[in-house]
């Protein structure tokens, strides 16, 4: 028995390890059928990742602009304010309650939002946005919510309201902000596949186009950005992806050899602006001397110039060659309903001021309520006290019998209440003290709930006219928070600067004329001119061909070079004087043609074309020169003129591809300069362009006149200062030009201005004293101002008075009969000894008349006779 019991249990343990075998394999294969392909685990963990970061991460929400960190750092300063700072370590890990992330990005993000001065007001060295300077360590530095972001940005009683990360706090899903606090703050960041930039814009502009939205009216908004510069906005798109804006440092010519940035560029420091001005300079783009940093509060950057280095063509050159000028594209993207959405920046004010109307809406709600409760209950407690119901109760034995009896009490008056009576209410009576009842005051409760009522009428009034309480809402965030936010970005259409027009020369061109080479490299042969490493170079064949290239340090061309310069495009002065013969034995032709611009490395033919034709004589001329050639022929029979001259000044200028005029048919010996000649080009005519504050030659803008040699262009600045300038085109002009002209030495202004040192109105007619330098013609007090100029010959003014004297008679001056001509420098005389209000010029007596220069390329209709153009420009109080 014992046997078969050994083998029964045997046989009953092996059964079990076949079981449990079988249900391991089992389990495997389940486990292999489960088995998720790499593909399957990289879309759907990618996706959540992807998805988490642009929600939870980069992108901020729409309804209050912020990011989660933002919002959460926010809520977390708002849980601690008590008025007083807190220090930043402190804040940071009050928030990472609400934040599942690392202290380091709490208190970056903490940084970024005190250095844009708007929602926290921040004590201690938060570093410098003009240096790039980092912001001292947390510990060493407090923060507190501004009173801006405590009137805008939080209340709990219309905050939707979340549980945070680890479910053991609140936190709001978004902040009930009523201001368009995304655009005002400007906003980047980079998620997974998509990124967002929206820029930051002007306080006050974003309260003006918030009203005018809500008025019905069109408005459009631009950045502003706190570092200043100079932006051009003309390819904004509202802010949409695809737009972009130009942004310019802020140059100024200190003096002939220094130049001085004032204002950044958005996105950049003086540190980083500094070492692509430093790059720039090693690379041959630009000349510099030494550079000095002496930014603090204000960005003051010097740049010190070479001996014999053009400030002017410097300034272009720093901004084509420099992070001076940067070009930057805005992508608006935010979170609408939990997903990225693509909008401008006018559909976000849009939205924003909705949203708003939407939120004050909700806070009169709360209040009409709150108004019609506390109305509630004090209509109550003066019924239940006036009637005294109370002693009703004092033969009742239970509470319920005390509720049924005060309620029956009630009942005559419950049509008077708003709402019905509740238990609750009951309640509240039966805790009034019996000291409150012998001393309740009915004249005093009737004042309370009239002025309850009084309250009610203004919420109702707000409700109903909720637009107009919205506008006024902005209004007062403008009154109280609008000061000192002035726009700092100058918006200003900016032109293109050609590179290769303001690169300064750092290689130098030479040419192998025999060989056919040119090139930088070729120091033992023909040196040409100096050049830059972006120029292009035109090369001539002696068989008419020519070709338009790049530098570089060897290119082959051609062989039997005839003439090689540095190309400029689009020049049409530049003027080629060129005798060819046509063929081998053909007529000996003559032309005069200007080259403008062709496609790089393309050959092309001066000449005919015919095979074998050569150029004979050539010459390049900057100005349009025609010069006196003699032509000798080779001898032959009956030849009755083997000698003539010929002037190029009688050829006329046409096209390049032009065949030009036969100048003989017979074989030529010989040609000989006789005389340079002059240009036949005439003056060159110039322009302004108010726009971009630049000259050009193209027709865009005024016209100033036709120069020649060394005619000057006066400018005047509404700050009462003169200069004199060149015509180049490359020159730039002060922001605040009220004349520029051609200069006329004998031309008289008359000039009208507070002079700050004697606090009178003084008048003064002055001729200008040539000057390429700044000089004030009212005072060297920078306090004094200019009301008027005119360059009116007999000008008459009108002068009123106010204060004491705003009675008196306004007065007529001839000014030509008031004052003589004097220098520039003297102070003139005083208008009047009254207080002065205003002064108007009136149409003068007498009136000369002169001949307008005249510009054949503008309409007669636009040209202006500038003899009868009497005021240039006013600046009155």
């Amino acid at each position: 028995m014992s046997n078969e019991k050994k083998e029964k249990a045997d046989q009953n343990i092996e059964e079990a390890k076949d079981q449990n075998l079988k249900k391991t394999e089992q389990k495997h294969s389940d486990e292999l059928h489960k088995i998720i392909h790499l593909s399957g685990m990289y879309k759907d963990w990618f996706l959540d990742y992807a998805s988490y970061v642009i929600l939870e991460r980069a992108v901020p929400h729409i309804n209050d602009g912020l990011k989660p960190v933002q919002r959460r750092i926010l809520h977390a300063m708002k849980r601690l304010d008590d008025g007083r700072y807190n220090k930043v370590a402190n804040i940071i890990g009050y928030t990472m309650q609400y934040h599942p992330h690392g202290d380091a990005s709490i208190g970056d993000a903490l940084v970024q939002l005190g250095q844009k001065d708007l929602l926290i007001d921040a004590q201690g060295n938060w570093g410098n946005i003009y240096t790039g300077d980092g912001a001292a360590a947390p510990r060493y530095i407090e923060a507190r919510l501004s009173k801006f972001a405590l009137d805008v940005v939080f209340n709990p009683k219309t905050t939707e309201w979340k549980k945070s990360y680890d479910g053991r706090n609140d936190e709001p899903v978004t902040l009930p902000v009523k201001f368009p606090l995304l655009l005002a703050q400007g906003v980047e960041g980079i998620a997974v596949g998509l990124a967002s930039k929206i820029l930051p814009h002007n306080f006050n502009e974003l309260i003006d186009a918030a009203i005018a939205y809500l008025k019905g009216k069109s408005f459009e908004l631009y950045p502003d950005f706190p570092t200043g510069g100079i932006a051009d906005f003309s390819k904004y798109n509202d802010g949409i992806r695809g737009g972009s804006i130009k942004v310019r440092a802020k140059v100024e010519k200190e003096d002939k050899k220094t130049l001085k940035i004032t204002e950044l560029p958005f996105g950049k420091n003086t540190q980083s602006l500094i070492d692509s001005i430093l790059k720039a300079n090693d690379k041959g783009k630009i000349k510099i001397r030494k550079i000095d940093d002496n930014t603090a509060e204000h960005v003051e950057i010097l740049i010190h110039l070479p001996s014999g280095t053009s400030p002017d063509q410097t300034i272009d050159a720093l901004y084509a060659f420099t992070d001076c000028e940067v070009p930057i594209s805005p992508n608006s993207c935010i979170i609408e309903n939990s997903k990225p959405v693509f909008i401008g920046v006018s559909e976000i004010l849009k939205t924003s001021a909705d949203n708003t109307v939407e939120l004050l809406k909700q806070e009169l709600e709360i209040k009409k309520k709150e108004l019609q409760e506390a109305w509630h209950l004090s209509s109550l407690e003066k019924i239940f006290i006036e009637n005294r119901i109370y002693h009703d109760i004092e033969e009742c034995e239970t509470w319920e019998s005390v509720i049924e009896t005060i309620d029956k009490g009630l009942e005559p008056f419950k049509k008077l209440l708003l709402r019905e009576v509740t238990k609750e209410d009951i309640v509240k009576l039966t805790e009034i003290k019996i000291k409150r009842i012998t001393r309740f005051d009915v004249k005093k409760a009737d004042e309370y709930i009239k002025s309850i009522e009084d309250e009610l009428k203004e919420v109702q009034n707000h409700l109903d006219h909720i637009i107009d309480y919205a506008i006024n809402y902005y209004k007062q965030i403008r009154k109280k928070h609008g000061d000192g936010r002035d726009r700092k970005t100058e918006i200003r259409n900016l032109d293109t600067i050609a590179a290769t027009q303001v690169v300064v020369a750092n290689e130098k061109l030479y040419v192998n004329r025999e060989e056919g080479f040119i090139g930088t490299s070729l120091k033992k042969d023909e040196f040409i001119s100096e050049c830059s490493d972006i120029d292009e170079v035109i090369v001539f064949l002696r068989d008419g061909k020519y070709i338009i290239t790049k530098v570089d340090d060897k290119v082959f061309v051609g062989k039997d070079i005839e003439h090689v310069a540095v190309f400029k495009r689009n020049d049409d002065r530049t003027i080629y004087n060129i005798i060819y013969r046509d063929g081998l034995n053909g007529a000996i032709m003559v032309k005069r043609c200007a080259i403008k611009g062709i496609t790089r490395d393309k050959e092309y033919d001066i000449t005919k074309g015919t095979n074998k034709s050569k150029i004979l004589y050539m010459t390049a001329n900057p100005n349009g020169e025609a010069e006196i050639v003699k032509i000798y022929l080779r001898p032959r029979p009956r030849l009755k003129k083997p000698i003539f001259e010929f002037d190029f000044s009688e050829l006329a200028i046409k096209g390049r591809q032009s065949m030009g005029n036969i100048l003989t048919k017979y074989a030529l010996h010989k040609i000989v300069l006789k005389d340079e000649g002059v240009s036949t080009l005439g003056g060159r005519k110039i322009w302004f362009e108010e726009e971009v504050l630049r000259l050009n030659a193209d027709g865009r803008g005024e016209y100033i006149g036709e120069f020649h040699g060394d005619d000057k262009i006066l400018v005047i600045t509404k700050s009462g200062k003169y200069r004199l300038s060149s015509y180049d085109l490359m020159n730039h002009f002060e922001d605040d030009v009220m004349v520029i002209e051609k200069f006329r030495l004998e031309k008289i202004f008359s000039a009208v201005y507070y002079d700050a040192d004697l606090e009178y109105y003084y008048v003064k007619r002055f001729t200008i004293e040539p000057s390429d330098k700044l000089t004030s013609f009212i005072g060297e007090n920078e306090e004094s101002r200019l009301l008027k100029l005119t360059e009116v010959e007999y000008p008459r003014l009108e002068v009123s008075f106010g204060g004491r004297h705003k009675n008196r008679e306004n007065e007529i001056i001839e000014v030509a009969e008031f004052i003589g001509v004097k220098s520039y420098k003297a102070r003139g005389k005083r208008l009047s000894n009254y207080e002065v209000k205003v002064v108007t010029e009136l149409e003068p007596l007498i009136v000369k008349q002169e001949e307008p220069e005249t510009n054949e390329n503008v309409d007669e209709a636009g040209e202006e006779d500038k003899s009868q153009m009497s005021l240039f420009g006013e600046n009155n109080e």
